[in-house]
């Protein structure tokens, strides 16, 4: 791998009290002993103890850059296990690039995106699953999904795919050396015992997959559309779980044309609002468009929000909505709830799935919100979220290499019940065993480290 020295910005490129310039290398501390003097105008980082900071002043020839606090990281003891300096500058942009810039002149080059933590993954400082728990740490979008990704940087999924490959690998080496010494290692009865190994890792990694729906939609949250009639109350709904005036609201019916988007966060969940125009037959061209771009975006939901406004008869727009959103994850407002209604939600349960959610809403006096929020943890989490000790599996990789183990151990099941040679179990445990360590990083392609990491932010 490569040795040489790397520098970044750590922080975000704005102005900012703080500022972080990032180096790692075995020439970090001599390139910024080069451009930092301490309180006595002396450059001593290199007699510095390791996990120390120190006072100076960053220097360009004679003039003073700016004055800064340096983090001195000497290896093994930092994240990337190499030499390590941080200089904490002021946060204004053109500082901070200033001092990389200095950096650079002397000898460091730019580090690529997740180069610093692609170094703590290659150094067996960290492995795969934790690096990319790095990531899913700086994207989290609410507070289960950080402490998932918390877990997860701690080891939760390493510690678990570790342990499901120890099981799996003493199998392998039991067959193959039962396979290399008959005499003293015998195979009689062993089918039995290894279908009952099978089984229970089946499901242990079952346990896993299951986890990635939940997983997937804590940390990217719910995909949710609202549909209605014009005028039904979509826009003021938006506005109320936004708390901003996001959409125009009038009396007009069809003020909304196009798509209004929104991320929401409503009793610990994501979702990912689209407001879409009125469904209902018209003639107007622009407002066709906006009611086709509902329908598609209806079908890729996984949550649709029908909106029903209760002060006026169903019709054949009504009907139109609710045969799109039959047999899907549906939560009906019974809206303008604070008016006399026209509709009954008994003849409005007759024409929707028996188990569809209907509740009692007006937008206009902030009223069945609390009971949508427990409906949507209904739908998704049988009513609560729970975290406790459970380990939620969020990245596809991983659910797509867990897919591949299952498979391989179902081939195992496969073999047994067609009394096969023992060699054949061996290749499929050992299969299951790759796809595992795929995982955490044992047994993964150069190129697709290089892939996971070029998503990374600048500077990580």
């Amino acid at each position: 791998m490569k040795t040489d020295t790397i520098a970044a910005i750590a922080t975000a490129m704005s102005n900012s009290g703080i500022g972080i310039i990032r180096i790692s290398g075995e020439k970090s501390i001599d390139i910024v002993n080069s451009v930092y003097v301490n309180k006595k105008r002396q450059p001593s980082l290199k007699k510095y103890e390791s996990n120390t900071i120190h006072y100076g002043f960053i220097l360009d020839g004679e003039e003073i850059v700016d004055e800064v606090m340096v983090s001195v990281l000497k290896k093994p003891n930092s994240f990337t296990t190499e030499d390590t300096v941080e200089i904490n500058c002021h946060g204004g942009i053109l500082v901070m690039n200033r001092i990389l810039s200095l950096v650079i002149e002397k000898g460091a080059r730019i580090a690529q995106p997740g180069e610093f933590t692609k170094r703590a993954f290659l150094n067996g400082r960290i492995d795969l699953s934790e690096a990319e728990a790095v990531m899913d740490i700086i994207s989290s979008k609410n507070e289960i999904a950080l402490k998932n990704s918390v877990r997860q940087l701690r080891g939760s999924v390493y510690n678990k795919v570790k342990e499901l490959r120890k099981k799996i690998i003493h199998e392998i080496a039991y067959i193959e050396s039962a396979l290399d010494d008959p005499e003293h290692i015998s195979l009689d009865g062993y089918q039995e015992k290894l279908d009952e190994k099978i089984n229970k890792l089946l499901n242990e990694v079952k346990k896993l997959l299951l986890s990635f729906q939940n997983g997937k939609i804590i940390s990217e949250g719910i995909k949710t559309v609202i549909v209605g009639k014009p005028n039904a109350g979509k826009s003021s709904l938006l506005n109320l779980l936004s708390g901003e005036e996001k959409a125009i609201v009038t009396e007009i019916a069809g003020t909304t044309r196009d798509i209004l988007e929104e991320d929401v966060r409503i009793g610990g969940i994501n979702l990912h609002i689209v407001d879409t125009a009125g469904i209902r037959s018209t003639e107007d061209i622009i407002e066709k468009i906006g009611v086709e771009k509902a329908k598609r975006y209806l079908e890729e939901a996984d949550l649709i929000i029908y909106v029903v406004d209760s002060s006026v008869p169903l019709d054949e727009n009504d009907l139109e909505i609710i045969g799109m959103v039959k047999e899907r994850r549906c939560i009906v407002l019974y809206n303008k709830s604070d008016l006399y209604s026209e509709i009954s939600i008994e003849d409005l349960r007759q024409k929707l799935d028996e188990d569809t959610f209907i509740i009692k809403t007006s937008t206009k006096e902030n009223r069945g919100i609390d009971e949508f929020e427990r409906a949507v943890k209904r739908l998704f989490f049988d009513g609560k979220i729970t975290f406790d000790d459970e380990i939620m599996v969020t990245n596809l990789r991983h659910k797509e290499a867990l897919q591949d183990a299952w498979k391989s151990l179902v081939q195992v099941k496969e073999s047994l019940r067609a009394c096969m040679p023992e060699d054949f179990y061996s290749i499929d445990l050992m299969d299951a065993y790759s796809s595992l360590g795929k995982i955490i990083g044992e047994e993964v392609e150069e190129d697709l480290v290089n892939e996971i990491f070029s998503k990374f932010c600048m500077g990580k």
